[in-house]
């Protein structure tokens, strides 16, 4: 590094100041001490009586009013000075003073003084005036430590503790953005995003104006002045943002939503001036504001919390920052969540977010190379089928794929393994969906064949339906809040039929249904069975158009208005016909898997008296019992 920028890097800070003036405080009052020993006081009798012996050995007089006194060494070995310290706290010997005291009349005090110089008892005496100043300066001492303590306390409430604002006391309306340096900060490029192709394809062309804006503009088109980045949590929102900056090769700031909120009135509107004014100043740049739906939710719709006119304020700034400056300035503001439907109409007009990329959960191929950039610092088995690994995963994030992994690490050095096999990342899957195995869970051998009759009920059902999800292992071993679970690997389907949905609510039902054919009786282990139900009941009715009752119509509201409004959107006899259509798909499909069940009844409890022994089956063992799938087809090919 050069000398230059050595000193470009040097950064002023004001606590030094602070701590030169503490230093001289201390020096002044040291400087004050004549030694480490604080003297004892005396009467002005007993110092005649230690003159006249001639144990002094100089007297120095302050002021007229007070002396100091030193003795002779020979003098301290007497008993009379026994309390006296020989030593100071630096263990030298203690030269004094020894003794202070206040004097009365001070003629007669200097006569006795006179008198012992001409005998010789007395070695010198000396009159001074002592200044005040520094007695002051040790007074003051608490208020200043305070108004120090004053002046830390603003700091840290502004951010300047931070580093920034320059060392200024009040600058707590500057940007809280952190500035990625796209020379060594930002290294992260399309490479390194596994999966993804659409929303790459789609951001593409703001790193294309970011590298060769003139390109564009000679043309006579104007720059986009932001790209939303929508979905579900997990999917590589952020991520895609950092890759956009690194292939750029430009400023990147990035900061929550949340980073514009304070307890201040107007500091989320100054940081946003701020954050925007900084960008200009490096442009061409990027600004990223991830979870922006904590400052850009629409306005007027919280009328309960009478606190939302500073987020409103804030909003209001980011609106009019990001259609007030020019399509010359080069920054571009990148934003990501979750929850588009609850943003300000202003903020996704044309303009302001001119594009909205939604970054999908990744499908079976994507996974796969989402697994392969996880998989790169494992120590892992050779010839591990990533392909196997993607069938297992189906639904799952990219976050949740780097979940997998580091969870089938811990689990194979858990189990002394020099590398992670295909059987750890099986147990990191079940141990994420399903929770830890509690095998010490206290269970009765009643309540362990009923819950093998539940399982097995499910096993049952989804096997004997064509678009049920096929089965992979059913347990009774308890797992979480669970004490039981059935894994199906599900087909990743992008519409899904009305009996699609009936055979699934239909093998959900087969666990009570198991129940209620072996035992006669119902137990509240479906607890979880039932809300799924009802959810997709509920949704094949209101939101899909699925009943023939109700007809081809939807009570879903995307835009999230329904969520503020006191009043149904349909009437008290709709509302009564919805009940009575959820309550019949969802009892229509329980005598559905009862029906099925009493036909295979000797297969069912054959198949949870090898659940009861085995504790774990798979699909092999199903096989066994039923014989080959009819409707078997390959999954994800």
């Amino acid at each position: 590094m050069s000398k230059e920028t050595k000193q470009n890097n040097f950064k002023f800070n004001p606590w030094w100041i602070y701590g030169v003036i503490g230093a001289i405080f201390f020096a002044m009052w040291i400087s004050g001490q004549s030694r480490w020993v604080e003297p004892q006081k005396t009467t002005v009798s007993k110092f005649y009586e230690y003159l006249d012996a001639g144990q002094v050995d100089k007297v120095i007089v302050y002021n007229k009013n007070s002396a100091e006194v030193f003795l002779k060494p020979e003098a301290l070995k007497q008993k009379v000075h026994e309390k006296l310290p020989k030593k100071d706290l630096l263990n030298n010997p203690n030269l004094g003073p020894h003794y202070t005291l206040e004097i009365g009349n001070d003629e007669i005090f200097q006569n006795k003084l006179d008198e012992a110089l001409k005998a010789k008892r007395i070695t010198t005496y000396d009159y001074k005036t002592s200044s005040d100043f520094t007695d002051l300066l040790i007074s003051l001492l608490p208020i200043i430590i305070l108004v120090g303590f004053w002046l830390f306390m603003m700091r840290r409430m502004s951010g300047g503790g931070a580093g920034g604002g320059g060392g200024q006391i009040f600058n707590i309306g500057r940007s809280r953005a952190k500035l990625f340096d796209e020379k060594t900060d930002v290294k992260v490029t399309f490479k390194d995003v596994a999966g993804l192709e659409g929303a790459k394809e789609e951001i593409q062309e703001i790193v294309e104006f970011l590298r060769n804006p003139k390109k564009y503009t000679d043309l006579g088109g104007k720059i986009p002045k932001g790209a939303l980045l929508v979905g579900p949590p997990g999917t590589g929102k952020t991520l895609l943002a950092k890759a956009v900056a690194g292939e750029a090769q430009v400023p990147f700031f990035s900061l929550s939503g949340s980073d514009f909120v304070e307890m201040f009135v107007g500091v989320g509107a100054s940081r946003v001036r701020d954050l925007f004014k900084q960008a200009k100043e490096k442009s061409p740049s990027i600004i990223f504001i991830d979870e922006i739906d904590a400052v850009g939710r629409a306005r007027g719709k919280s009328n309960f919390s009478g606190s939302n006119d500073e987020r409103e304020n804030t909003l209001n700034q980011l609106l009019t920052e990001m259609d007030g400056f020019g399509t010359n300035t080069s920054v571009i503001v990148l934003a990501a969540t979750n929850r588009a439907d609850v943003l300000d109409k202003a903020l996704m007009r044309a303009g302001r977010f001119d594009r909205q990329i939604y970054v999908d959960l990744p499908d079976i191929r994507e996974r796969k190379q989402i697994f392969e950039v996880h998989l790169g610092p494992l120590k892992k088995v050779e010839g591990l089928d990533t392909d196997f690994l993607a069938k297992q995963t189906p639904g799952f994030s990219g976050a949740d794929i780097a979940n997998v992994c580091n969870e089938a690490a811990l689990i194979a050095a858990r189990h002394n393994k020099t590398a992670v096999d295909k059987q750890d990342f099986l147990d990191a899957v079940d141990r994420i969906v399903g929770g830890l195995e509690k095998k010490n869970k206290i269970i009765t051998p009643d309540e362990k064949r009923a819950i093998a009759i539940h399982e097995a009920g499910h096993a049952t059902v989804s096997w004997m339906l064509e678009h049920a999800a096929p089965l992979v292992k059913v347990t009774i071993v308890p797992r979480g809040q669970s004490l039981g679970a059935a894994w199906y690997l599900p087909e990743e389907r992008q519409i899904v039929r009305p009996n699609q949905m009936l055979d699934e609510m239909c093998a959900t039902m087969g666990g009570r249904a198991a129940e209620k054919v072996v035992f006669d009786t119902i137990s509240t282990g479906a607890l979880s069975d039932l809300e799924k139900v009802t959810k997709q009941a509920r949704a094949m009715v209101t939101v899909y158009g699925l009943n023939d009752k109700l007809g081809n119509i939807t009570y879903y509201d995307s835009s999230g208005q329904a969520d503020y409004n006191f009043s149904k959107p349909y009437s008290e006899e709709t509302a009564k016909t919805i009940d009575e259509e959820i309550s019949s798909i969802i009892e229509s499909q329980y005598q559905r898997a009862i029906k099925l069940l009493e036909e295979n009844k000797d297969k069912l409890e054959k198949l949870a008296d090898v659940l009861i022994e085995k504790e774990v089956i798979f699909k092999d063992d199903l096989e066994n019992i039923f014989g080959k799938r009819p409707f078997e087809k390959e999954v994800f090919e």
